[in-house]
Formats: structure tokens, sequence, C-alpha cells
């Protein structure tokens, strides 16, 4: 299956924003991909103004994602994008979403929020509840996480063991100290000990690190961006997986077993 990933800085104003996902969708579409995958909440953002977004987001029936979903409409191609729909007075939760063909085919509110590195999510941001879904791309079955997700490994287990074969990660990763070999040793575990392969889309300009990459089931990057916008294609291979999982059959191997996670 040929995917892509959508690397690009969100803009303060939101229609700039849904057009340069249209453009990416045209691009990922035109380039032969199945599966292309954003960054996390892309429809507004502003580092000056942090409460920006929340005060930006629009429900999923909304005029931003009205033209994706427009633009969709005659395409195969399934795009996963994070936006914030609104959730009461000043709260919005993130919401993950899979559009194909003019509809909204899956829906993920995002679990674990960013409580850390002195910021706060969860003072506008309502959390989800539910086991994301998976949806079925190109004959495989795709999970879906969003940015700080990939810091729980008991989630991706979890999307592992009901048979995730990709895990996709729409992201904003906060520039710090040791931050960028954070995202590349948390990326290259869950998909080493999942034995699955990890896209994982990150918001690159002034304040995210960008750093899009896609590390394969036995821990190998095929694919990856530097710090400035990008749109960068790679092949998955469904035998690569069953490979690794003969050679390294971890899911089958493991002696910890919990309610939740087997469930």
């Amino acid at each position: 299956m040929k995917v892509a990933m959508g690397q690009f800085a969100v803009a303060r104003e939101w229609q700039k924003n849904a057009q340069t996902c249209i453009q990416l969708m045209q691009q990922a579409q035109q380039g032969g991909a199945e599966l292309l995958v954003l960054p996390e909440a892309v429809l507004a953002t502003d580092m000056q103004d942090p409460a920006l977004a929340i005060r930006e987001a629009q429900p999923l029936d909304g005029a931003f994602l009205t033209q994706l979903l427009t633009a969709s409409r005659q395409s195969p191609l399934t795009t996963l994008l994070t936006l914030y729909v609104p959730d009461g007075p000043n709260k919005a939760i993130n919401a993950q979403v899979a559009l194909r063909g003019g509809e909204i085919v899956a829906r993920y509110d995002k679990l674990h929020l960013y409580d850390a590195f002195a910021m706060q999510e969860s003072q506008r941001v309502t959390a989800g509840e539910a086991i994301p879904p998976l949806v079925e791309v190109g004959g495989m079955k795709i999970g879906m996480m969003t940015c700080y997700d990939i810091r729980f490994p008991e989630l991706a287990r979890r999307l592992a063991l009901d048979g995730a074969e990709v895990l996709v990660l729409p992201s904003a990763w906060v520039k710090g100290p040791q931050k960028e070999k954070h995202w590349e040793v948390l990326v290259t575990a869950r998909a080493l000990e999942n034995t699955c392969y990890v896209i994982a889309v990150g918001e690159c300009g002034p304040r995210n690190i960008g750093g899009s990459l896609i590390v394969d089931p036995l821990g190998v990057a095929v694919a990856r961006a530097a710090e400035e916008p990008a749109l960068v294609f790679a092949e998955l291979d469904a035998q690569r997986i069953q490979r690794a999982r003969e050679m390294l059959p971890v899911l089958a191997n493991r002696r910890f077993r919990r309610p939740e996670l087997d469930a």
C-alpha cells in the first residue's frame, strides 16, 4: 500500500489550512497514495495565543471539514487528521477523523491529554473515553492514535491485539530538550514492540519539530521528513508485517494479559 505524510505548519486562519489540506490530498492522490496522514489540530493555531485553537473549534459539519469532505468525494484516498470540535463553553474535543469518498468513515477522540512539560491540554480539552476503531485501507487494518498517545504503550498494544497492522499518529510535537530523541525512540518502540508500521506525522513551524517518519515492524525508519513542509511517500508491505511476526512473535509470546487489553 502506498501512503503519504503531509507535513505542514498550521496557520491562524482555518481557510488557509483547509486549502493546504485539500492541496495535499490532491497531490497524494496524484502520487498514487491510498492513505494520507496529516498533522494534529490542523484547523487553526497561534503559538502566541494558545486559546485560539479552542475558540476556532468547529463541529464536524462545519465549513472546514465540509470543504475537505467535498474534495474527497470523488477520491478513493483515505485522509486522517485531527481538529478541535466544540464541547461546551471554552472547551473542545481533539477529534481524529478518517475521510473517504465524501464521508467521515471513523472518528477517535484523543484519550491522553498533554498535561506535561509545563503544558495543560486538559484545561481546554475534554479527553475521549473509547478505544479507537480500526479502519481498513488497501487491505490493511489501521489503528488511530494522536500525539501524546505514543507515550502510552498499552493503547498501541490494544490496537495491535484488535488486529491493527498500521498505527497512525497525527501530532504537533513541541520542541524542547531531548524532544526529537523522544519522538524517534517512542515511534520506533511502538512499531517494534507491536510488529506494526507506525506513520507518525508532525506539524512543523516555529513551535513544533516536524520530523514526520514511518517506521516498519522491525524498527527500521523507511521514510522521514525534516523540519520544513513536505509531502513524503512510502510503500507499506503486508508481507513485511507477516515475516516480522513470524520471526518476532511478541504478540503471541506475551505472558502478562489484562482484560482491558484483551477484551
